[in-house]
């Protein structure tokens, strides 16, 4: 392969490190070319399936930050998926193919720059996929804002039955404070009508 031609490669791999979710590094010895098209087109809309020379590979994954990550993976021939739609959709992809296809084995990856094994992409591919995880995050969304929206409905109905049960309450209170207060009201009076009467002797 000619410098320009690897200098390429290389820039095309950094790129594809970068630019993806994820990256799955596997095994694809004895793989015939049909089978590898087969597994790209399980993969199609979700990541690229690259067949890579491995030293090509370290040299674009240390370029792209990634390098101490899947270096110890790129050992024996390699191949490299690039996810670019949903993560979890694509371990799967990788993994049914191959339970029906064992030579192709999976050594591990890499997501948002952290090393993954063979295993935690095997944890990867039982996740729900992605359009199913936003639905139940938009309904449990949707739920919270509802429940919000009724007790801001319910305020001014319990602020009118609070008000109503202060006034009522008031109103009733009104009367007996009116008659604590009449004795005081009429006892300077007795004292003026004692005074004016005093009694008369002849």
């Amino acid at each position: 392969m000619a410098n320009a031609e690897k200098t390429a490669t290389i820039e095309d791999l950094a790129s594809k490190f970068r630019d993806s979710s994820g990256a799955v590094l596997t095994e694809y010895r004895g793989l015939t070319v049909a089978q590898l098209g087969e597994l790209r087109a399980n993969l199609r809309g979700n990541a690229t399936f690259n067949v890579t020379k491995n030293t090509l590979a370290k040299v674009a994954a240390t370029q792209a930050g990634v390098g101490d990550q899947v270096e110890s993976m790129l050992v024996g021939p390699s191949a490299i998926a690039f996810v670019s739609g949903d993560v979890s959709q694509a371990a799967k992809g990788l993994l049914d193919f191959a339970k029906a296809n064992p030579l192709l084995v999976i050594k591990g990856g890499v997501l948002d720059g952290k090393a993954l094994t063979a295993a935690e992409v095997g944890k990867l591919a039982d996740l729900e996929p992605r359009e199913v995880l936003l639905a139940k995050l938009a309904g449990a969304m949707k739920a919270s804002m509802a429940g919000a929206a009724a007790t801001f409905n319910a305020l001014p109905t319990q602020m009118a039955l609070l008000a109503d049960a202060l006034r009522a309450k008031v109103e009733a209170g009104a009367p007996a404070a009116a008659a604590a207060e009449a004795p005081e009201a009429a006892a300077p009076e007795a004292d003026t009508a004692a005074d004016t009467e005093t009694p008369t002797q002849d």
